[in-house]
């Protein structure tokens, strides 16, 4: 099973996003696939990604003068957060709660996230090119 195909993730044109979002796509579709024991380590393993993932974003955001930065970063502050509130619930064993959110938060946030803040980030950077 695939919660979300790659192909329906239009490419932002930047490289180290769309490299990003590749990896990320790929983590939730293990993620989707692992029995209980697998799970929690790549739960993990998606949580340690998007964090660092969003500190690209920021970084660029930040080189780029990109004029929604604050916007933005606001968006993956409040996506951490529900990460770190339900990693703690997978820390405990609740590998239920974790599989909820992969399976029924990420995947509609994401396409649009990705469709919309950060094409609009790539975008800018583009078009602001010195």
């Amino acid at each position: 099973m695939t919660l979300i195909d790659k192909s329906t993730i239009p490419a932002t044109g930047n490289d180290q996003i769309d490299s990003d979002h590749a990896e990320f796509i790929s983590l939730l579709n293990q993620l989707d696939n692992a029995d209980n024991l697998e799970f929690a380590g790549l739960f993990r393993q998606l949580h340690e990604h998007v964090a660092a993932h969003f500190e690209r974003e920021n970084q660029l955001m930040a080189q780029s003068l990109f004029p929604a930065e604050s916007e933005h970063k606001g968006e993956h502050q409040r996506v951490l957060s529900e990460f770190k509130q339900f990693q703690s619930r997978v820390d405990k064993g609740l590998i239920a709660f974790g599989q909820a959110f992969i399976r029924e938060r990420l995947p509609g946030w994401f396409a649009i996230h990705a469709a919309t803040m950060d094409n609009v980030l790539a975008s800018y950077i583009r078009q602001n090119r010195a």
